[in-house]
């Protein structure tokens, strides 16, 4: 698949911490790349989890439960990441295809 620039690098912004998905969502806004789209989408749903697991944790602490949040969104993120990097859209696991269904107003 023939992927151009600007989308390369929209998809990898969008992996580079919430404030970065954002940024890669309006620059995307026009003109719209579809594979820019799919990993903002994936992004953004990464790093929402990530934060709304961090709040839920925050209030009952659990050592273990920090490094299974911690170790499960590293991976999830190079998995991504990587993907983006090697112009493939490739759904994360488990989680990808909700991100893809729930977040449809990033166009």
């Amino acid at each position: 698949m023939q992927v151009s620039k600007q989308a390369r690098n929209i998809a990898v912004l969008a992996y580079i911490t919430l404030l970065g998905a954002l940024i890669a969502i309006t620059m995307n806004a026009e003109p719209k790349h579809p594979f820019g789209r799919f990993h903002c989408r994936q992004a953004f749903g990464l790093h929402l989890g990530f934060l709304g697991f961090a709040l839920f944790l925050s209030t009952w602490f659990n050592f273990y439960a920090w490094i299974g949040l911690y170790t499960c969104y590293f991976a999830l993120w190079i998995y991504g990441f990587l993907g983006a990097l090697q112009h493939e859209e490739r759904l994360v696991p488990l989680v990808g295809a909700y991100f893809q269904k729930w977040f449809t107003f990033i166009r």
